[in-house]
């Protein structure tokens, strides 16, 4: 069976984290709740998996001079990942925001930002002490961000979403247990776990 862009990205990743050197400071991070940090770590970890991928990536820290206009971050967005190309403005094929906010809503807003751009794979990474709270964060966005499109919007949505809820209390098990990969439907509106 041929994976999914989403699922693609997924194995990347989780074979870059095993390697990568940020990842102890990534999982002490969590652990710790120093949220910044965990954050700078998350951010280097997805730029090198983007490379995995054949991506060029931007991000705060990485400076980016493909397009015409050269950043490090584009329309605010954490993460932007872009195919190879001879284009001089090529649109992204992945979009990430690394949301290190306890709240809610700040994590919504993630979601609804990742979710106004044409991008083929669009990423929130967020982080929950523990899996319920995951759970929990999951039906709040469903039902705030998802359910807020409609449904003709939400069927006509073009590439895949994903939410990646990491959880303080599956650190045993890092990288593994520890982020919960969920999937969005498009046409029932509800995340499923990859």
């Amino acid at each position: 069976m041929t994976q999914t862009l989403a699922e693609k990205w997924q194995s990347a990743f989780l074979k870059i984290i095993q390697q990568h050197e940020y990842s102890p400071f990534l999982k002490e991070a969590a652990l710790q709740e120093r949220l910044s940090d965990w954050t700078k770590a998350l951010t280097s970890v997805v730029i090198e998996t983007s490379k995995s991928m054949g991506w060029q990536a931007s991000a705060k820290g990485h400076y980016l001079q493909m397009l015409p206009v050269a950043r490090s971050e584009y329309l605010a967005l954490d993460v932007m990942a872009f195919p190879d190309g001879k284009k001089r403005w090529r649109f992204p094929i992945a979009v990430l925001e690394l949301e290190n906010s306890n709240d809610d809503d700040r994590i919504a807003y993630s979601l609804w930002k990742v979710m106004c751009v044409r991008a083929d794979l669009r990423i929130v990474f967020c982080y929950r002490r523990s899996a319920d709270q995951g759970s929990r964060l999951i039906s709040f966005l469903r039902g705030e961000v998802i359910h807020a499109m409609g449904l003709i919007n939400r069927i006509n949505l073009e590439g895949e979403t994903l939410l990646v809820v990491g959880s303080r209390d599956s650190s045993s098990t890092f990288p593994y247990g520890f982020f919960k990969w969920w999937h969005l439907d498009t046409n029932t509106g509800t995340f499923h776990l990859l």
